[in-house]
């Protein structure tokens, strides 16, 4: 049986933002809207994101996961657009998505990102209520989603799970641990972060449980950079791995857009899976730059 491919992308803040309202802009919004155009507008493009989706596709990927941040600053205007951008990724059963920071930037829209986008982020079966953590059954993946995106102050960004979806994603954890899927773990902030501001708050009970129940592979975006830490699990060490974002140009320590494909397989009673990188380059040009035996 041919592996299983699952591809990996994030924080594309879809380019361009939409006219906003005068009432739109304040508090949090204002600062925002400023850095996006005296700077984000710059480096989030339009022609990049279409690139980088083009060529994911081409790999033909069995899934595709999107770790969040689709829009900016959480505009009435920007969620359509959303919703549509993820359609033309790919359908509900082929691609799932979780919210990142920029999807709930203000309290006013914090829950319209979950609804525009409801059918991809819907678990399967008893869990289809439309509420974090979710798990989705793809092939031999257990995909399970999370949310730590919550409002918060300026110059902000920090992300939260809070007690009721941490006791949820025990009892999931327990239930998956006897279960032969290959337990995919996505949430937006990744689990240790050296920023304060951008942190993952409640990230300490999350690793605990992780260490004593198990996932096999936690995806993640936020940082806008590639990176991979290693978590202790049960049974091992089990590798958290983020991605640029998805439509960025490079500028200073943030590379250019990058996503990742995972081939997924069952070798005895183990699994393997290997990490493919694939990078985009200032002429829009995407190629291989990494290939990693993860498990």
């Amino acid at each position: 049986m041919a592996a299983f491919k699952l591809a990996h992308l994030s924080d594309p803040h879809l380019p361009p933002l939409p006219k906003a309202r005068l009432a739109e802009l304040f508090g949090k919004r204002a600062l925002g809207y400023l850095n996006w155009t005296r700077n984000r507008r710059r480096y989030y493009r339009r022609e990049v994101l279409d690139a980088v989706v083009k060529d994911m596709q081409a790999q033909a990927p069995d899934h595709i996961a999107v770790t969040g941040d689709l829009v900016n600053l959480a505009l009435e205007a920007e969620f359509q657009p959303a919703r549509e951008w993820l359609a033309s990724v790919g359908t509900p059963e082929r691609v799932t998505a979780i919210p990142g920071n920029h999807d709930a930037y203000v309290r006013s829209t914090r829950h319209r990102f979950a609804q525009a986008i409801a059918d991809y982020v819907a678990g399967d079966e008893a869990s289809r209520d439309g509420g974090f953590p979710f798990v989705r059954r793809r092939g031999p993946l257990a995909l399970i989603g999370l949310s730590s995106a919550v409002p918060t102050a300026p110059f902000m960004a920090t992300g939260t799970l809070g007690r009721l979806q941490l006791e949820r994603i025990e009892k999931i954890l327990i239930s998956l641990s006897t279960d032969e899927a290959f337990r995919v773990l996505l949430v937006h902030h990744p689990l240790h972060s050296d920023s304060r501001p951008k942190r993952l708050t409640d990230s300490g009970r999350l690793l605990a449980l992780i260490k004593k129940h198990g996932v096999d592979l936690i995806l993640h975006g936020h940082d806008h950079v590639q990176s991979t830490k290693w978590f202790d699990g049960p049974d091992g060490k089990i590798p958290s791995i983020g991605v640029p974002a998805a439509s960025a140009l490079a500028r200073g320590r943030h590379p250019a857009a990058a996503y990742n494909v995972y081939a997924i397989e069952r070798d005895g009673n183990a699994w393997r899976c290997e990490q493919t990188i694939r990078g985009i380059d200032n002429e829009l040009h995407i190629t291989e730059i990494g290939r990693t035996r993860l498990i």
